[in-house]
């Protein structure tokens, strides 16, 4: 995997392997790592749950192509697996929503960092999104002063995931029309 760089616009300033503590436990980012992830995350891309928002079911190598763009690209997404107390339990995408095609849907501002968060079967209903999304979006915040919001569009028909990003302090501020889905544009600003 190339590492991101400021030139490229990257995601440099944010610290994706120290642990953080929550409520929940010790929780963690670590890079996507091609093989060795792919049969736990196409098997969460094909729990009917995730597969409804994410559209990656089918075989692996959907999911492998989905990753490989990221981690072979210009650094301004990166893809990750959540670990809490050391276990695999969710999968990230931290990116540069100023950069990406999101931009063109909202008033972006420089260095806006987006989030994508998949929760496996076993992870959710139990509060631990909203949990492990203020944990990040507060790690973000800190470590980049550049960064003065952190952004996520989850379809709007996926309560679940609108609910978590509202109670880990994300503020619904609009509903756009994306190419592929309805999204909630949620917003945690820096206090």
């Amino acid at each position: 995997m190339r590492p991101p760089s400021a030139a490229r616009g990257g995601l440099e300033g944010i610290p994706f392997r120290g642990p953080v503590a929550t409520g929940a436990g010790e929780f963690r980012l670590r890079p996507v790592r091609l093989p060795q992830d792919l049969p736990l995350l196409t098997a969460w891309m094909n729990d009917p749950e995730v597969a409804d928002f994410w559209e990656l079911d089918g075989p692996a190598e959907v999911t492998a192509r989905h990753l490989r763009a990221q981690l072979d690209g210009d650094g301004r997404s990166l893809p990750c697996l959540g670990l809490l107390d050391g276990l695999p339990m969710s999968y990230w995408e931290i990116y540069r929503a100023d950069l990406d095609p999101l931009a063109e849907h909202y008033p972006a501002r420089h260095h806006d960092i987006g989030i994508h968060l998949l929760l496996a079967g076993t992870a959710r209903g139990r509060g631990l999104g909203s949990v492990l999304l203020a944990a990040l979006a507060a790690r973000i915040l800190d470590a980049e002063p550049a960064c003065r919001r952190v952004v996520a569009e989850p379809d709007v028909r996926n309560a679940r995931s609108v609910r978590a990003f509202t109670g880990a302090g994300f503020e619904l501020t609009a509903e756009l029309d994306l190419p592929t889905k309805r999204a909630a544009l949620m917003i945690r600003a820096r206090s």
